[in-house]
């Protein structure tokens, strides 16, 4: 499945559009003169709203060449943003955390950088900043940009300053803030391409113990009427990952073979094999000695 795309449960042939990016024009940097510094003197954003960097082999140039230089603030103009988060280097990565970590990776001693207190100037602007990075140079996945767009409205004090900081309108912005209402086994579906964003924001306004017990139930009533279909061979129609595991879930009892497989298939040998240790770990815990 491309990155970005869902499969609505009305049609699961059918693809819902992009990831929306966050516009946010104000918040772009003027690059200005740049500097080396070295990357033990550099920490990424502890408050980057990006859980995941992503793959990092588009930059493994970086070892050899470094084609735009990273945006930091001090570490003293950071901290007196966010005390309480613990900084032991001199500078704090804001626009460039993806370019630092693949310096890492590809063994790069140093990086360039330009220092800019003037966006720690307040937390608005610091994380309109983060936000920035994101969009520029990777998306957000939705859960993300939900995150984002949750600490930007406490931030600013309301979602409609969020709003108006985020060029967006208020109705985008509550739509993004209410998947955080979701349960995390449908915010995972969400982030994975398994669940369609429309359908996201409907099971969002369920309360959360019903919400998976809801989309099984719709996602059962696709399977009938794909079964019922002269369409729906695998070859036309296929089956997200989760769906095949969260059927052979049901079947356990009578066919706990096809939960082995399923899971096998949805892991991957090595997730199986944490999966087991943790069971087993579990297990251990449980039992009487």
């Amino acid at each position: 499945m491309a990155r970005g795309q869902r499969i609505n449960l009305a049609d699961l042939a059918g693809v819902v559009g992009d990831k929306s990016p966050v516009e946010l024009a104000a918040a772009r940097i003027d690059a200005g003169p740049s500097r080396s510094a070295a990357l033990r003197d550099l920490t990424p954003n502890p408050r980057n709203p990006r859980d995941d960097l992503g793959n990092l082999e588009d930059l493994a140039s970086i070892a050899d060449m470094q084609l735009q230089p990273a945006v930091v603030v001090t570490a003293k103009a950071y901290q007196l943003l966010y005390p309480d988060d613990a900084i032991a280097t001199r500078y704090v990565v804001i626009n460039g955390c993806r370019r630092l970590a693949a310096a890492h990776k590809y063994g790069r001693v140093d990086l360039d950088v330009v220092v800019n207190d003037e966006i720690a100037r307040d937390r608005v602007t610091l994380i309109s900043a983060s936000i920035a990075e994101n969009v520029d140079r990777q998306d957000f996945d939705v859960i993300e940009e939900a995150r984002a767009v949750e600490a930007l409205v406490r931030e600013c004090g309301s979602a409609d300053g969020a709003a108006e900081r985020l060029r967006k309108t208020k109705g985008w912005v509550s739509q993004r803030r209410s998947l955080l209402e979701l349960a995390p086994e449908l915010q995972t579906a969400l982030r994975r391409g398994e669940l369609a964003l429309r359908e996201a924001r409907a099971l969002a306004r369920v309360p959360v113990w019903e919400q998976v017990s809801r989309w099984e139930k719709a996602l059962d009533r696709q399977d009938k009427k794909d079964e019922a279909s002269d369409d729906s061979t695998p070859e036309n129609r296929p089956v997200p990952p989760s769906r095949i595991v969260a059927k052979a879930l049901r079947e356990f009892d009578h066919n706990p073979e096809r939960l082995a497989d399923a899971l096998h298939g949805y892991l991957g040998s090595a997730g199986v094999h944490k999966l087991l240790a943790l069971l087993t770990e579990r297990a251990d815990a449980v039992l009487p000695h």
